[in-house]
């Protein structure tokens, strides 16, 4: 009887384990059962073929107010509900997941990218239809919300989008927080009046509220919102590799609570159902930071003018499709080249990295090791 006591005690722990994970993860689909759903591709017609079984979401910041609380609001400086009502796209992300759910690319799509923003039905006159026409991109959300958004999307680079996520300020806030800070580097000082942000160079632990102000901030180094895109690239690594590093993705009781503390205003395609968001994060548990790389689309012109758009943000007409067609087609970014080997030596010569779109490694820190 003593010979077969640690047997039944090891069983009984692994029974636990198995249980407590078990209802980790139906509290993982109660939590997806939980967010605002929306239909954003019901109403769309002619939409691009999809060649693999690569993912696409279209990840949209949203600068609603709601969710906030009035202190939330006050440290933010960014006024109420009533006083900003409605909603605007503050950051815009493509990520593309591999086929083999083993890689990941995150692209930034700057806010006035010069596109063509197809007819549609008028934002005040849903009777009038407003024809096709250029236009920076996030006039698309404001004009006709996700739909619109993603016809656009989808019509300039030719990637069907397979799900669609919104995050507002309280979501993306309760997210940070729920990860306990994150760790960002700025290798100058920062103090924008327009983000009431104030950092010295180094590094800093940022909570939800702070870390709102790092992404947002535009308007101290005179790069706008590419410099503003950098940072929030870099922000997006350091959640990544503060994700990995604590388990958050290998342990479910922290998913659920991860889960639970981003939902405040977070809109998804009604197509994303909690199944979905189960196997995918059982897929993802084992993506490293060095498998996923951050990019812009490739720009032709910063710092373009259109008569009556004003200044507007062009995309390299050869390097821009060049990077479409690679995620549509889930192809490797950077290319690996290796010489044919000289008469004069016999031992193969080493490949060459070519990296055209300038794409960095989540696993990579502005400022080298952060603490």
């Amino acid at each position: 009887m003593k010979a077969t006591r640690p047997i039944r005690i090891i069983t009984s722990l692994s029974l636990a384990v198995v249980a407590i994970s078990a209802f980790s993860w139906l509290g993982l689909g109660q939590v997806s059962g939980a967010i605002n759903r929306i239909d954003v591709f019901g109403s769309l017609d002619n939409r691009p073929d999809k060649p693999s079984s690569a993912l696409n979401y279209l990840l949209v910041g949203s600068d609603t107010r709601e969710g906030l609380t009035k202190e939330q609001s006050k440290l933010l400086r960014v006024g109420t509900t009533k006083s900003a009502a409605g909603a605007r796209s503050d950051t815009m992300l493509l990520v593309h997941i591999s086929k083999s759910r083993d890689k990941a690319t995150i692209i930034s799509i700057p806010r006035d990218s010069l596109v063509t923003i197809p007819e549609h039905p008028s934002s005040l006159n849903k009777e009038k239809i407003v024809p096709a026409a250029k236009g920076k991109i996030n006039a698309a959300f404001a004009w006709g919300g996700a739909p619109l958004l993603i016809q656009t999307i989808e019509q300039e680079t030719n990637i069907k989008i397979d799900h669609y996520i919104e995050i507002g300020f309280a979501g993306f806030a309760g997210m940070v927080d729920a990860l306990g800070g994150i760790d960002v580097c700025t290798k100058r000082d920062i103090d924008d009046p327009n983000s009431h942000l104030v950092l010295s160079a180094g590094v800093h632990t940022l909570n939800g509220i702070e870390s709102l102000k790092y992404v947002r901030t535009r308007d101290f180094d005179g790069m706008g919102d590419l410099g503003r895109m950098q940072r929030q690239q870099q922000f997006m690594s350091a959640v990544l590799r503060k994700v990995t590093s604590t388990g958050v993705l290998l342990n479910p009781v922290k998913l659920v609570n991860f889960f639970n503390a981003t939902i405040a205003t977070v809109r998804t395609d009604s197509e994303l159902n909690r199944n979905d968001l189960i196997v995918l994060a059982k897929q993802l548990k084992n993506l490293s930071p060095s498998k996923v790389r951050t990019l812009t689309i490739p720009l032709g012109n910063a710092n373009a003018r259109v008569p009556g758009l004003g200044s507007v943000v062009t995309w390299d007409s050869v390097l821009a499709p060049d990077l479409f067609n690679r995620l549509r087609e889930d192809l490797p970014l950077v290319d690996e080249v290796t010489p044919s080997p000289s008469a004069s030596s016999s031992a193969s010569a080493s490949p060459t990295v070519i990296d055209k779109f300038k794409t960095r490694t989540a696993d990579e820190n502005p400022c080298g090791a952060l603490k």
